[in-house]
């Protein structure tokens, strides 16, 4: 090598060191940061542990005292600090907001007499739910909240089983390992290519590749593993050696302008070598599989080890069949509760993998043979050209070929949340990233299981969704009757026990024991057992994965796809709703009726009227106004397949292009005149969006078009009538503000479009300016209301739940559809965004209740309102949204709603329903399934303790008094199956009706297990306790019952009786508080099926299974009378309605 070359290289080694100690530098700053932030943290801390102590002195009605003032400021300080991008300030926020989360702090801040609002009065079941198991919410749960409930279940019969559908915690924190894994892999990436890139400047470098021979004959010259390599580790060097871009794009067979050629083979060829574009999904569990772990049952175990011994000595003593009776019984008892369980867990697996399917439907825009074009992603192979815009999500590893300001997050795939700036000199892109701003074309590189997403997203899908608060919630309750049932099961035994060996010892055999006698302890133990499978309700919570995923795929059908299981639950408790106007309250089908250009305001609803728009502006303007319409635009006209015109893009820009083309204008032709040097797309913040053409002529001009009023004020010209750019005076521009509010008073959305000349040269890295344009005009679009929004309104404030309008249109336009919706009232209060965020905390305690239309406001006024309402007011909020910018509302709500045709996927991604037709009434429909949801369980609950406590109390008391229990252990089993998985399928799954809506919503602070619960829990089983004790004592002289079998008879009768009061009993759960409880109840096939069903089989168990079940035929007489004794338990349940009982 020749001294020349080895200097040169020298060089290039010292800008590599100089890249890498900036870096390290950086690096120090950061540190440096941390420490003065460190001792911030300890001031501040200091200060609220003072303000902790303060919550404890706090007088009632002490207002200006209050520290819950002062926490609050604290807050808003602390936010506007946030606004800063500085990492101190992040940093400083998130050890604030774990400081909040502490257990000190919120217990002092929950006795405060501010925020004890109905505390007292609870039950002490509900006291203990709340303390114990309350800490998990509906989203956004802590690890530690998800660890503490699991490690407080005790009693679990079934592991497996009960924790199915939880979040699995080991799998979450493996995928959080990967995460921090590919932090660094990325970071030491971009310094390495940041260094190459110095390194190989002016080198000619040499490819030592060799493409596999497979590859080339299926006609590509590069590899996966190759193409993998080169974008997941950022290797620039790797991608000059293939000629950049445009070489990968050549090697891949693809046409840098036409995209793939899509024949079937091609297509097939493509697909064998590369993959597909999906991920590596868990398997389809098989029906067996579930009966094993249905198995797993412990209870159910030793009953089958009990029921094996029975048999052996059974036989033994008594011989084949008579000895096996007892054995084999309990033997079926235990094979028909497992195929049962194990059916109706399978066809939840199924639901949800169906809806798992619905939430990956992601459509992503691409250029094949020519032509713009949907498809799924899944469908995505490498060589395709991708366009992406704000929102999208990166369907898979590739190349950036063109665009502008495109910004990334790749928060989800690195857990980094500064936005990574990808242009030709960084051209990867990552699949699971989002674009953030800007947009772009992309060639595909890299798909599926080879992609960096493809394999976190194989750990990802093991992780599972968090529980919601009901499932554990009601794990708590499986707990605590779990336990209660324990000792009642251990005492039963021991008294049965007891009274077996006293009975030994008094006839003097105490020494000597029969097989009769071991079979008769064994019987004992495997009441004792049976007690426990009846007593641990491990239903209770399966019952509310089995109501939640009926009502998911439900909703489906009413066009709603729910991603997280706990939105269905905190739906039904939503008190306010905060909607978007567009596309939401109304149809999002735009239509440019009204323009004023050039002073002239005119109509533009036909072609004779748009004549008339053309022949009253001047060509030059015509010109300024038609390149503002076709540049300054993220929409697109294209020829599609059947050779016509298509318009891309959102609804607002496809009626402006739609009104240039109907002015004459040929988009495809001016966009060829002119070059654009920059864009910036529309920003909610700003309200506006802006472009910059290097003319043909040479100069530059900038076009922007947004809000009226804000592009208005950024004018200090306007084109006149005939078509000059003349000074803006005051006149004029009142005249041009009153033209915009009568439009908007007429409820039309207005936009207003601007340019100006720029004379001193312009950069792609400038700034487009904000003022100093020239107004070409204004126009006014047409997007109707859609039909049913105003009675869906009506339904909700009937319901209880406050619909508020959150909006960035002119505020007369949002104050006209409002009024059409029957949002806006005549005390409500309408605001803009600015007047919003300007107020004082005390101003927006006043105003906040009143508040039913914001208008042109920004993301962060939605989301300080979505906070304001869940923290000041302690509403449960529901939030709409659709743009990027309201993620942060859509997580902070307690139910995210984005909208699945105008939503974009990093909306979706934040949100916990998608309304997949954009619709209001869809919300309403949800919040409908929501109520039914919460109502379902509730009676279910009911439903089941109401066994419990009867099943337990009989059989301890009859063990006490009598001696021996009335109820064997089949029977139990059956009694079991029937509240149990019988009773979740009847009860669990009861459609949503109209009623439901006219109830006040259940709030944050509702109690699950109520006081109108307790009354009919009580009411039922004191009846029905007493029903079995009186047949007991008194059922052989009332039947009639005599000989040696008259034990064995009542016996069956008094398990006739108690099976028929529940299934009774359930028709009565059906309707908590109503007398009718027959209404629709044939409409619900579920339940008159499992209701039948269980009549049937309780019929064979009685008549015929006679030597298994321990039971005899019974006569119609006794049919009728243990019918009539069930049957009594709803008028009774009836009469219990009727006693008043307080509202918690």
């Amino acid at each position: 090598m020749d001294t020349k070359h080895s200097a040169e290289m020298f060089k290039h080694f010292e800008k590599q060191d100089e890249v890498l100690m900036e870096a390290y530098r950086a690096m120090s700053h950061e540190l440096h940061l941390l420490q003065v932030v460190e001792e911030m943290l300890m001031q501040k801390l200091y200060e609220l542990m003072n303000i902790t102590g303060l919550l404890k002195k706090e007088k009632r009605g002490d207002n200006d005292s209050s520290p819950f003032r002062t926490y609050k400021l604290m807050q808003l300080e602390i936010e506007a600090h946030q606004q800063e991008s500085c990492t101190s300030c992040r940093i400083y926020r998130e050890a604030f907001e774990a400081f909040l989360g502490s257990e000190p702090f919120t217990r002092d801040l929950a006795t405060s007499s501010h925020w004890r609002r109905g505390g007292r009065g609870r039950g002490r079941m509900e006291s203990y739910l709340n303390e114990n198991f309350g800490g998990v919410k509906s989203k956004n749960s802590t690890e530690e909240s998800l660890e503490r409930w699991r490690k407080l279940v005790g009693v679990v019969k079934n592991p497996k089983r009960r924790f199915r559908f939880t979040a699995n915690l080991s799998k979450r924190s493996e995928a959080a390992a990967m995460k921090r894994t590919n932090h660094e892999k990325l970071r030491v990436a971009v310094l390495v290519s940041k260094a190459a890139l110095q390194f190989i400047h002016g080198i000619t470098l040499h490819s030592e590749y060799n493409v596999p021979d497979e590859v080339k004959k299926a006609g590509f010259q590069i590899c996966p593993d190759e193409l993998g390599s080169i974008v997941e580790g950022h290797d620039v060097k790797k991608l000059k050696v293939h000629g950049g871009v445009n070489g990968i794009a050549d090697k891949l067979s693809t046409s840098t302008t036409n995209g793939l050629t899509a024949t079937e083979e091609s297509l097939n060829h493509r697909q064998n070598i590369y993959g597909v574009n999906k991920f590596t999904e868990s398997q389809v569990r098989s029906f067996w599989v579930f009966v094993w772990e249905a198995l797993q049952d412990m209870t159910l175990i030793i009953l089958a080890v009990c029921a094996c011994i029975s048999l052996f000595v059974g036989i033994a003593t008594e011989g084949w069949p008579k000895g096996a009776h007892d054995g084999l019984g309990i033997v079926a008892s235990i094979l028909l509760v497992v195929f049962v369980t194990a059916t109706s867990d399978y066809r939840q697996s199924l639901q949800f993998k169906d809806l798992d399917k619905e939430k990956k439907k992601i459509s992503v825009q691409v250029t094949r043979d020519g032509f713009r074009q949907k498809i799924s992603i899944y469908d995505l192979l490498p060589g395709d050209l991708a366009h992406l815009a704000i929102g999208d999500q990166v369907p898979a590893d590739g190349l950036f070929m063109s665009g502008f300001s495109l910004l990334i997050n790749e928060s989800s795939l690195t857990g980094e949340s500064e936005p990574v700036n990808v242009n030709a000199d960084n051209p990867f892109l990552l699949s699971g990233t989002k674009v953030q701003d800007g947009s772009c074309k992309m060639l595909v590189t890299t798909v599926g299981m080879r992609s960096q997403w493809g394999k976190l997203m194989a750990t990802l899908s093991e992780g599972g969704d968090d529980e919601t608060p009901l499932q554990v919630k009601l794990n708590g309750v499986a707990t605590i009757i779990g336990k209660i049932g324990l000792v009642f099961a251990v005492v039963t035994f021991a008294v049965l026990a007891e009274g077996l060996i006293k009975h030994k010892f008094q006839e003097g055999s105490y020494l000597s024991w029969s097989a009769d006698d071991a079979l008769e302890l064994l019987e004992y133990f495997a009441v004792g057992v049976t007690i426990v499978v009846v007593a641990v309700p491990e239903g209770l919570p399966l019952a509310v994965t089995l109501s939640l995923a009926f009502a998911m795929k439900k909703m489906m059908n009413d066009r709603a796809l729910v991603r997280h299981l706990a939105a269905c639950e905190t739906m039904g408790s939503a008190t306010s709703i905060c909607s978007d106007k567009t596309g939401t309250l109304t149809t999002n089908h735009m239509t440019l009726v009204k323009a004023c250009i050039c002073g002239n305001i005119n109509e533009v609803n036909n072609h004779e009227e748009i004549k008339d728009v053309c022949s009253q502006v001047p060509d030059v303007a015509l010109k300024v106004l038609l390149q503002s319409i076709f540049y300054n635009t993220g929409g697109e006209v294209v020829i599609n397949q059947a050779g016509k015109l298509e318009i891309l893009g959102t609804p607002t820009e496809t009626a402006l292009l739609e009104f240039g083309l109907l002015l004459g204008g040929d988009f495809q032709v001016a966009r060829q005149e002119t070059k654009i040097v920059k864009v910036e797309p529309f920003n909610s913040e700003k309200k506006r969006m802006g472009v910059v053409l290097q003319l043909p002529g040479g100069g530059y001009r900038a076009h922007c078009k947004g809000a009226s009023e804000i592009i208005l004020a950024a004018c200090d010209k306007v084109l006149d009538s005939a078509g000059n750019a003349v000074l803006l005076d005051e006149s004029t521009f009142s005249q041009l503000k009153s033209t915009i509010e009568s439009f908007a008073s007429e409820a039309l959305r207005t936009l207003c479009l601007a340019y100006m000349e720029i004379e001193n040269g312009f950069t792609a890295d400038e700034q487009i300016p904000i003022n100093g344009f020239t107004c070409i005009g204004i126009v006014g679009i047409k997007d109707p209301v859609r039909p049913g929004v105003k009675e869906s309104v009506a339904i909700c404030r009937s319901a209880g739940i406050t619909v508020r309008m959150v909006t960035g249109d002119n505020i007369n336009t949002a104050k006209a559809i409002a009024r059409e919706c029957g949002i806006l009232t005549d005390d409500g209060v309408a605001i803009e965004g600015p007047d919003f965020r300007s107020k004082s905390l005390e101003e927006m305690m006043d105003l906040i209740p009143r508040l039913q239309v914001m208008a042109r406001s920004s993301p962060m006024d939605k989301h300080t309102l979505v906070k304001h309402l869940r923290t000041m007011f302690n509403e449960v909020v529901a939030v709409t949204g659709d743009g990027t910018n309201d993620a942060p509302a859509l997580h902070e709500a307690d139910i995210g709603l984005a909208m699945g045709i105008a939503g974009t996927e990093v909306a979706k991604e934040s949100a916990d329903v998608i309304i997949l037709d954009d619709n209001f009434s869809t919300i309403v429909t949800v919040t409908k399934w929501g109520r039914s949801v919460y109502i379902n369980i509730q009676k279910f609950v009911q439903f089941q303790l109401t066994v419990n406590v009867v099943a337990l109390i009989v059989n301890f008391s009859s063990a006490c008094i009598t001696g021996h229990a009335p109820l064997t252990a089949v029977q139990l089993l059956w009694v079991n199956m029937i509240m149990d998985t019988l009773g979740a399928l009847a009860l669990a799954t009861e459609p949503p009706n109209d009623e439901l809506m006219k109830r006040s919503p259940v709030g944050r602070k509702g109690s699950f297990i109520s006081n109108t619960m307790w009354r009919n829990i009580l009411g039922q089983a004191l009846y029905q306790f007493i029903v079995i004790w009186y047949l007991q004592r008194e059922g052989k002289g009332l039947f009639q019952l005599g000989g040696p079998d008259s034990d064995l008879a009542l016996n069956t009768l008094i398990f006739n009786s108690f099976v028929f009061c529940q299934v009774f009993n359930e028709i009565s759960c059906r309707e908590m508080e109503k007398i009718d409880v027959f209404h629709g109840i044939l409409e619900n096939y579920v339940f008159t099926a499992v209701i039948t069903c269980t009549i049937i089989f309780q019929f064979i168990i009685v008549q015929f299974l006679g030597d298994f079940a321990n039971t005899t035929p019974l006569t119609l007489y006794q049919w009728f009378a243990c019918v009539f004794i069930g049957f009594l338990g709803m008028p009774i349940s009836a009469a219990i309605k009727m006693v008043p009982v307080g509202c918690k």
